[in-house]
């Protein structure tokens, strides 16, 4: 009896490994990382000014949904003055004194073809993404958070 239910609670978390890694990280060089910062670049040059480079920290995929945290950073690794980019002057302040580096949290949709980076959030201190709406749309590459 005890083995039988080693073995249930063995396949139980190894079913719970599986969904952990539902997600994958598209490699360095490849077309769909190159869309997927290409979806967001955009918004991170409206915001910060361009040119803008990221700097990977997490990028995961699952199906036609994806999950980034990104760190801006000028070309070659350059700091960027949150305090003089056009974000900063269109608010009329220095409101960014407290951050130390822009970096953006980006949930991703694969529309037809194309990767459209749905949400979004610069330097945010709150897990915005935990809650049950994005759980239920993000769930495969939010599995920290979406259990």
């Amino acid at each position: 009896m005890k083995q039988l239910i080693l073995a249930g609670v063995l396949m139980v978390a190894a079913a719970g490994g599986a969904m952990a890694q539902s997600w994958s990280e598209p490699a360095r060089g490849t077309q769909l990382r190159k869309d997927m910062m290409s979806a967001i670049r955009p918004i991170a040059e409206w915001r910060l000014g361009a040119p803008v480079q990221f700097v990977v920290k997490d990028l995961r995929v699952a199906g036609d949904v994806g999950y980034g945290r990104l760190y801006a950073q000028r070309p070659g690794g350059g700091k960027i003055d949150l305090n003089a980019t056009p974000m900063s002057r269109r608010m009329g302040g220095d409101y960014f004194e407290e951050w130390e580096e822009p970096y953006i949290d980006v949930m991703y949709q694969k529309s037809g073809n194309v990767w459209v980076a749905v949400e979004y959030t610069l330097s945010s201190s709150e897990a915005w993404w935990a809650s049950p709406e994005y759980c239920a749309a993000y769930g495969p590459v939010l599995t920290e958070w979406c259990r």
